[in-house]
């Protein structure tokens, strides 16, 4: 109980990001009486999506969804002095996770060769190699042994993000409302900005 209450953002942030997976895992036929066999269940889509379709849409969605909410933890510790590392990471992993699942389903229908077939799989792709070592370094452990390269490691996520924005743009999908956040995020970073906020919350600290 005790390791719950000191990690408790890290546990609903987990929470969070497992409860989606079984409208994922709503969309399999495990069939185990002949070895293991999986199938997609026909019928599961919705707004006149297959289920592949739907599969696509539900992770690459939610992998989108944690992205833009990761980078907006910076413009909120800026805005209001809250922040927490951990559970920075722990979002940081749900990202990840669902990013490669989201790929994994695209290899798993289209075959990897495929990847390269389209500017936006390529984007994606890219976006997909640049949060592998960020997932495999969002643990306390890594931030004692990189130290300062720790968070020159964690600015390529930046990248991953314009990445993950163009392979959507391009599928002509909701982009935009992502763009926005993440937009006024990099905004709020500008110093000038930045200065502002901090000034305004100096002030309202000293008031009260």
């Amino acid at each position: 109980m005790k390791a719950i209450k000191k990690n408790y953002g890290w546990v609903i942030v987990a929470i969070l990001a497992l409860l989606p997976m079984l409208v994922i895992i709503n969309m399999f036929n495990v069939d185990l009486s002949n070895g293991f066999s999986l199938s997609l269940i026909e019928g599961k889509g919705a707004d006149g999506k297959t289920t592949l379709e739907m599969l696509y849409h539900v992770s690459g969605e939610f992998a989108i969804r944690w992205m833009t909410a990761v980078l907006t933890l910076t413009p909120v510790f800026i805005i209001f002095g809250v922040m927490n590392l951990f559970v920075r990471q722990a979002m940081g992993i749900a990202t990840a996770v669902w990013s490669f699942l989201h790929f994994i389903i695209f290899i798993w229908a289209e075959g990897f060769l495929e990847t390269f077939t389209q500017v936006n799989y390529v984007a994606g792709f890219v976006a997909i190699l640049i949060l592998i070592p960020l997932f495999f370094t969002s643990n306390r452990k890594s931030m004692k042994y990189l130290k300062s390269n720790w968070k020159k490691l964690q600015s390529f996520a930046y990248t991953a993000i314009f990445l993950s924005l163009l392979h959507l743009a391009i599928l002509d999908k909701t982009w935009l409302i992502y763009a926005i956040v993440v937009g006024i995020g990099f905004i709020i970073r500008i110093p000038f900005m930045k200065n502002k906020f901090i000034e305004r919350r100096k002030r309202k600290r000293l008031k009260s």
